[in-house]
């Protein structure tokens, strides 16, 4: 019978809320052993050094230093396995571009939480690390070629979820800690902050407009001036 290896597991997120409840979903685990917690990207960086963990609860949105480039701070060395964490779903289809074992939306569930750590331990027993690790490494590699820009937007609608391109959208405008996404008549709101959206968006394709909304240029026919010609 084969068994799972013991698990050793690094917390990393901002809010110490988070990181509490990550610890009390693991406390009944008897293959999971905690080998540390961190509330930044930096800390997260030195802590896999220092304890190789098998796995990292990694949220995204961190001050100073985020989930991603955590990640490719550590492209050259033996990287563990990640369960990305965080309030916005815009990130889910950039956590599985780095390959991330699974991906947890804020507040997740008892159910939903076992059922990724379950995967982890799959994955674990298929695998060996170095061979994870080589898999991980060579996903990196590739994204480093790419554009840094967001290219898909995650919807959620009628109990769906679907990707959208991009460059697909008209415009976006904010609605107080969301924004709405315009596609002709259609359009979708997104739980993210237009402020995080346009950090994420090709500026060579998206320009912010006013205050509450970003444009997308190539949908552009004709500029207007206002009154005082501006």
């Amino acid at each position: 019978m084969t068994t799972t290896p013991g698990l050793r597991v690094l917390i990393v997120d901002d809010e110490p809320l988070a990181r509490d409840r990550i610890r009390e979903l693991l406390k009944n685990d008897s293959e999971v052993e905690i080998v540390g917690e961190c509330g930044s990207g930096r800390a997260a960086v030195t802590a896999i050094r220092e304890h190789a963990p098998d796995l990292v609860f990694l949220d995204v949105q961190m001050p100073g230093m985020d989930g991603f480039a955590v990640l490719k701070t550590l492209a050259r060395e033996r990287l563990p396995l990640v369960i990305f964490v965080t309030a916005f779903d815009q990130y889910a289809v950039r956590a599985f571009e780095f390959y991330a074992a699974d991906y947890l939306l804020k507040p997740f569930k008892r159910k939903r939480f076992e059922q990724a750590v379950r995967r982890v331990k799959e994955q674990m027993r298929d695998a060996d690390s170095s061979d994870l690790s080589r898999r991980t490494l060579a996903l990196l590699e590739g994204l480093e070629a790419k554009s840094h820009y967001l290219d898909r937007l995650v919807v959620k609608t009628s109990g769906r979820v679907f990707f959208l391109r991009t460059h697909e959208g008209e415009w976006i405008e904010a609605e107080d800690n969301y924004v709405r996404l315009h596609l002709g008549k259609e359009s979708h709101l997104l739980r993210e902050t237009l402020k995080n959206l346009e950090a994420q968006l090709d500026p060579r394709k998206f320009i912010r407009v006013h205050r509450c909304a970003i444009v997308n240029i190539d949908q552009i026919k004709e500029l207007r001036p206002w009154f005082n010609r501006d």
